[in-house]
């Protein structure tokens, strides 16, 4: 391949981060180059230096804390790393645009799609008027905004989360870049948005013949995507080779790891048992109020009819696109928000009971919720997040409240000592083992885990989902388990109920479902969760 046909070339970078009066290197010796019209993958870990080696690219990073000892980076025939500011910006959005990952965080949510994009044009094209409205709304067209117009006028927090994303990718291609950094662009997406975001990228990049760097963790879509791939741990590249050749035959073992992590395994072996919650037509409805005397006029039916029984020491997967009613349907079982329909738990019905009066078997019902750093108090140390239970429900003594905290440490693989540090010294893997430890105190019967692994790397969700088989055995504990991973989803699951509109469209026992879905809505998500790789030309 000639250099002509380069269009970024990384040489021998390193970037370093000043602390105090210590220097840490993230990114040490880095190489690669991306050629025109391609897509090259950047994989690895969270932490492995992905992220810093595509900011480096567009200098986005904290400079001077920041600093580039040593390396370069070419762009037609420019280095951009010796670059003024002034020059940097010329390029960025312009010829180097990125795609961020949480497309809420890259929108202004006080001025509409329109004017958002509009400013974009102004900035870098000269366009305004009525030569900005026609060029944004051939850039939402291009991406596949439905209704285009009436987009103009929304703001971000009236799309869902794959029409953000779809405006954020409008915005980057505003200018026609030969170069779009994706990073993470679909972590926070369901499945099948997800497939769509993807499809939409090759589409783009086949028309308008630009390259992509994708940066991800998640192998699925750089097996749908991506021409070459480069495997970065602990700031270096440890291989890089052609997608095909990776996946048929890597060499190192890191990338033996990675391509390993995909969590597998069956669910624990369940023995015949009672039911240990039982629901019959479950309904959780909000009044939909209109007029000047706010009458309800409609109804949304987030959870509309939902019937099921889950035997004790089993695990029920609940699966569908966000909006679908899963969490709704977790926090009605849980009596956290109000609902109709029976449910009966401990063959006890709960449905009628006050607050007052479910508070005792709250220690009975835990949760854990997807983003572990949200539900841990940052003021609280691991100690007394783990023992806020206990003094809740008046359980023990001091010295057996202490000592229980440092055997549901121990449970989950966590050093005793750590029920004295913070949050914030822990790893996301880590947090969720903190947060699986606040549950597992109290010894309950049920758990309901709410995404407890999608804020996670694989390699680190195949952990969490062992430690959660483990315990399930162990305790004979229950588990509600609501995912749109299926592939962590199937590794656990005795019962799959699946989810559309606040309606079951299937359910049955997990590996039926999986093996012979039966409803339409089934097959795509289970042919969006487990892509098949598309060859690359």
């Amino acid at each position: 391949m000639s250099d002509a046909e380069n269009l970024i070339e990384v040489r021998n970078l390193a970037v370093e981060f000043q602390s105090g009066d210590q220097r840490q290197r993230a990114v040490q010796d880095v190489s690669f180059e991306i050629r025109r019209g391609e897509t090259l993958a950047l994989v690895g870990e969270s932490g492995s230096g992905k992220s810093v080696t595509a900011h480096s690219i567009l200098r986005l990073l904290p400079y001077p804390i920041a600093s580039h000892p040593a390396g370069s980076i070419h762009y037609a025939g420019k280095d951009l790393l010796s670059l003024n500011e002034r020059q940097m910006r010329s390029l960025r959005g312009n010829r180097i645009a990125m795609v961020f990952q949480e497309p809420m965080t890259s929108l202004n949510p006080l001025h509409t799609i329109g004017k958002q994009i509009n400013e974009v044009l102004g900035l870098h094209k000269g366009l305004s008027g009525k030569a900005a409205t026609a060029r944004t709304l051939e850039l939402l067209e291009l991406v596949g905004i439905p209704e285009p117009r009436k987009r103009l006028r929304a703001y971000p927090h009236e799309l869902s989360g794959g029409q953000r994303q779809r405006v954020v990718i409008a915005m980057a291609l505003a200018n026609e870049p030969e170069l779009l950094i994706a990073d993470e662009p679909t972590t926070a997406l369901d499945v099948t948005v997800q497939l769509k975001i993807l499809d939409l990228l090759k589409d783009l990049q086949a028309r308008l013949g630009m390259a992509i760097l994708l940066i991800t963790h998640d192998l699925n879509l750089v097996r749908r995507i991506a021409h070459r791939v480069c495997v970065m741990r602990a700031g270096c590249i440890v291989e890089q080779a052609s997608c095909e050749k990776l996946f048929q035959s890597p060499q190192h073992p890191y990338t033996q790891e990675l391509l390993d992590a995909e969590p597998s395994g069956s669910p624990v072996t369940a023995e015949a048992a009672a039911p240990l919650v039982e629901v019959d037509n479950l309904r959780v409805w909000f009044p939909i109020k209109k007029g000047v005397l706010r009458r309800t006029v409609d109804h949304v039916k987030a959870v509309d009819g939902i019937n099921f029984s889950l035997p004790r020491g089993q695990t029920l997967g609940i699966v569908g696109e966000s909006g679908s009613g899963k969490s709704t349907l977790g926090m009605a079982l849980l009596r956290l928000i109000g609902s109709q329909g029976a449910i009966r738990f401990q063959d006890q019905a709960i449905d009628g009971l006050s607050q007052k009066q479910v508070r005792p078997l709250r220690r009975q019902m835990q949760v854990v919720f997807q983003d572990p750093y949200g539900s841990l108090s940052p003021r609280m140390s691991v100690g007394q997040i783990v023992g806020e239970g206990l003094d809740i429900h008046g359980m023990g003594t001091r010295a057996e409240r202490e000592q229980a905290i440092i055997d549901a440490l121990v449970e989950v693989g966590l050093d005793p000592q750590t029920r004295h540090r913070y949050p914030h010294e822990f790893s996301g893997g880590q947090r969720q083992r903190i947060a699986i430890a606040r549950a597992l105190v109290l010894k309950p019967a049920l758990i309901l885990l709410d995404e407890p692994t999608s804020a996670l790397d694989r390699t680190v969700q195949r952990q969490v989902v062992e430690l959660l088989r483990s315990l399930q055995a162990k305790y004979n504990l229950t588990y509600l388990f609501i995912s749109h991973d299926l592939a962590v989803v199937r590794a656990l699951s005795h019962q799959l109920m699946v989810i559309r509109q606040g309606k079951v469209v299937e359910q049955g026992p997990a590996e039926a479902v999986f093996s012979a879905p039966q409803h339409d809505y089934t097959r795509q998500l289970l042919e969006a969760a487990f892509m098949a790789p598309v060859a690359n030309d």
